[in-house]
């Protein structure tokens, strides 16, 4: 039986790991309660084995993350916002920067990144129009792309080409992702510095979006929302056939918003959640 597909770099290295493979280096950490594992992909070898680009992964745990209480949601959004912090020092960004939800928001499964942008606070425009009242304020654009069905234009091409107009500093893109086990699905929120290939979770794989196609880095924050049947059953004949939670909808929506306010928090220092709540209405 064919491996099943997966976008997490936890799941395609889990036995590289196993074997203690050179190339592939794993630690464990916690961020305002939250359990993050960081996998790192050192060589050409490795990535080739794993079946992901050379990078820093983090995975962070988000099973039933409503249940931790009042603050979880602050928590949720504190432990991204510092996971993200952590990948943009380290690629020492600087400049604008430009989120861009990756989907179809019409597609419940797939709407996690236009969802996203929704939550996320833009702020290029006043920056340029009074940059002496926003002057607090980084330099942010967002935008959902669509998908090639709906709008006959590439992910890529749209991001690109507005890239090239703006000139951001860095990229945020959103997406869901694939899964290997049921379990996994709406409970992890993975981050790289890798970029993205949207749609190569559900063998429909588009044009990436790294920073060897854009010209500046490239992080990708995902949920995995879908896994394959086949691998849940053992049945080859369910290959190709997704499984997404019944309660999907709740499940995109509350993400969503956790990831555009995690991206808000490494993005705009020092906000709240309740002045995040009062600048997007």
């Amino acid at each position: 039986m064919p491996t099943p597909r997966t976008d997490l770099a936890l799941e395609a290295a889990a036995s590289a790991l196993q074997t203690h493979a050179e190339g592939v280096e794993q630690r464990q950490f916690l961020s305002h309660s939250f359990e993050i594992d960081e996998i790192r992909i050192t060589s050409p070898a490795a990535a080739e084995a794993v079946g992901k680009p050379v990078g820093r992964y983090l995975t962070m745990d988000v099973t039933r993350w409503r249940d931790r209480g009042a603050d979880a949601f602050q928590n949720c959004v504190a432990a991204l916002g510092a996971c993200l912090d952590l990948l943009l020092k380290d690629k020492q960004t600087s400049g604008e920067a430009l989120i861009v939800g990756l989907g179809n928001r019409l597609v419940t499964p797939d709407a996690v990144g236009p969802r996203c942008t929704d939550h996320v606070i833009v702020t290029r425009h006043l920056l340029r129009h009074d940059p002496e009242q926003f002057a607090g304020f980084f330099p942010v654009a967002a935008l959902a792309t669509g998908v090639l069905a709906a709008t006959g234009v590439e992910s890529g091409e749209v991001v690109a080409a507005v890239a090239e107009q703006i000139r951001p500093g860095f990229v945020i893109a959103v997406d869901a992702l694939a899964a290997r086990s049921a379990q996994r699905l709406c409970n992890t929120i993975q981050l790289s510095d890798t970029g993205i290939v949207p749609g190569s979770g559900v063998g429909n794989a588009r044009a990436a979006l790294n920073e060897r196609t854009l010209g500046v880095p490239v992080l990708a924050v995902g949920v995995p929302t879908v896994v394959d049947g086949g691998s849940i059953t053992g049945d080859e004949s369910l290959n190709g056939m997704f499984v997404t939670p019944k309660d999907v909808d709740a499940l995109v929506g509350d993400l969503a918003k956790v990831i555009g306010y995690g991206i808000n928090a490494a993005l705009q220092k020092d906000m709240t959640v309740g002045e995040m709540e009062f600048y997007l209405g």
